[in-house]
């Protein structure tokens, strides 16, 4: 089983590949293997740390219960183990969890990314409850926590860590939303029992701090800034880290409803991989969305282009 020390570096957060027909209504199959195949190859050989699958980005919310079979199978035999790999399992209920970790756990994955089911609120009692309920049902998968607040509408504080991590297989959490305080005391909680990856603009100086790594999904336009930005990291670098973290950034975040769905179309324009299009009910495209992913696709290109050759050779996989 996955242990927290398993877990580090850069988590690239991996788009559902769709096919060209994903944005239509009547569609019933848009997982596009093929795309999906060249792509996580390319990320990994590339030299990614650890991929995460159907998240926010990853388009858990649009994807037709066959079709998350689909893709969670098509990861898994693509990864073949090169790197530590967490299907995402995000639901609206505990059950439906269930369900899509059994579909995970059948397909030979060892990790799952779980937020907490969210169309009402949960308690925190509630969701301590969740995260121990699918750790003693899925005792041989590493349980990696998504933690988003904005979406999830519960906050897990620190201190409710000492009841989560009674159970040895939540080894991970991706997260971004506590500022330093709320991280440090994070950190005094959990003790190393914990990877937490921060989002890659945190990465310095949060891994100072106690972070194990960052994610981030723009890196599938070509994933060498981040990757430089690890090494910069690791290396104690700090001018390069913070110069990298200021050229990924944006002056400002678009609408919530275009936030992650344009970085799926500037992933397009990049022409790294092709994630395919939009799928529903995100199909009417506003042209200044359009023109963002345009500016920031080429934006990311050139920094791709700056740092390829900076980032240290992977290791065969």
């Amino acid at each position: 089983m996955l242990t927290p020390s398993d877990v580090h570096g850069v988590m690239a957060m991996m788009p559902a590949f769709a096919t060209a027909d994903a944005a239509d209504i009547h569609a019933t199959a848009t997982v596009d293997v093929g795309n999906l195949e060249r792509g996580l190859d390319r990320m990994i050989q590339d030299g990614v740390d650890v991929i995460a699958t159907s998240g926010s980005f990853g388009e858990f919310h649009t994807l037709l219960w066959e079709e998350f079979v689909t893709l969670t199978r098509a990861t898994v035999e693509v990864t073949r183990k090169r790197v530590p790999l967490f299907i995402g399992c995000t639901a609206l209920h505990s059950r439906e969890v269930v369900r899509r970790m059994e579909v995970a756990r059948d397909a030979g994955a060892t990790g799952v990314l779980v937020g907490i089911p969210f169309y009402f609120p949960s308690t925190v009692d509630n969701a301590v409850r969740f995260l121990g309920d699918i750790a003693n049902l899925f005792p041989t998968l590493g349980i990696m926590i998504y933690h988003n607040p904005a979406l999830h509408h519960v906050n897990l504080p620190a201190g409710a860590f000492e009841r989560i991590l009674e159970h040895k297989n939540i080894i991970a959490m991706k997260d971004s939303h506590r500022d330093t305080r709320a991280f440090l005391k994070l950190m005094s909680v959990t003790k190393g029992r914990l990877s937490v990856f921060v989002n890659a603009a945190q990465l310095y100086p949060y891994a100072q701090l106690g972070a194990a790594g960052c994610w981030n999904y723009e890196m599938w336009m070509g994933p060498w800034p981040v990757l430089r930005l690890r090494d910069a990291v690791a290396a104690g670098d700090v001018a390069t880290a913070t110069e990298i973290i200021a050229q990924i950034s944006t002056e400002s975040s678009p609408p919530l409803e275009w936030r992650e769905t344009a970085a799926k179309i500037a992933i397009r324009h990049a022409g790294y991989c092709d994630p395919g299009p939009l799928r529903p009910p995100f199909v009417v495209i506003p042209k200044d969305v359009d023109d963002r992913a345009i500016a920031r696709a080429k934006h990311w290109t050139a920094l791709a282009e700056k740092y390829r050759t900076q980032v240290r050779a992977p290791l065969a996989v």
